[in-house]
């Protein structure tokens, strides 16, 4: 069995969870809504506060979709209840993000400032300068975890960090491998060959 998929999902008391004949599973919270269909071959059982996946049979689709609707699941589960949130961070001179209205407006170097909407059921606040490496600090916060990962590397696309400097917008904590300026030329002014 797949060990992932196995594993119970504890449901906690102010979460309902229900489906369909149709397989459409609907997960409500204190901080909203989710519903994700899952295939046919799986089937769901609630007792004791836990939710339990199991499948049809053994085969290599079975196995494979087993664990990962299971996640799926859990991942709508921990959404209405705890929320999701991907730190940025804006590292260069001058570049900066700000709030005008729910939208985020970024300034990274263009000619103009990119004004990001958020889509449905995504927020985004904008958490001040840190004060040791200068980087304005963005969170995209959310219940749906792929709704949120993908806003995130959206806003991270509008201005990737490149190597040399650092400048741009990475997730928070991400390393950035650095690459070595051009070295200056040595010796005589002008070159030329030697003799």
């Amino acid at each position: 069995m797949s060990r992932i998929g196995r594993m119970p999902i504890p449901i906690p008391p102010k979460v309902e969870v229900s489906w369909n004949e149709d397989n459409l599973v609907t997960v409500k919270g204190p901080k909203g809504e989710l519903s994700l269909k899952i295939p046919s071959s799986l089937s769901l059982t609630l007792e004791n506060g836990t939710l339990k996946v199991a499948r049809q049979s053994d085969n290599k689709l079975h196995r494979s979709q087993h664990g990962l609707y299971r996640t799926l699941i859990n991942n709508m589960v921990v959404g209405v209840t705890q929320g999701y949130s991907k730190q940025l961070e804006i590292h260069g001179t001058g570049y900066r993000a700000t709030k005008v209205g729910d939208n985020l407006v970024i300034m990274v170097g263009y000619s103009h400032p990119v004004e990001v909407p958020p889509p449905p059921g995504i927020s985004f606040t904008v958490d001040g300068v840190d004060p040791v490496t200068k980087a304005t600090k963005v969170s995209v916060v959310g219940i749906d975890k792929q709704k949120v990962g993908e806003m995130a590397a959206i806003i991270r696309r509008i201005r990737e960090p490149e190597p040399y400097k650092g400048k741009g917008i990475r997730y928070a904590g991400e390393e950035i491998r650095r690459k070595a300026g051009k070295a200056g030329k040595t010796g005589k002014a002008g070159g030329g060959k030697k003799k």
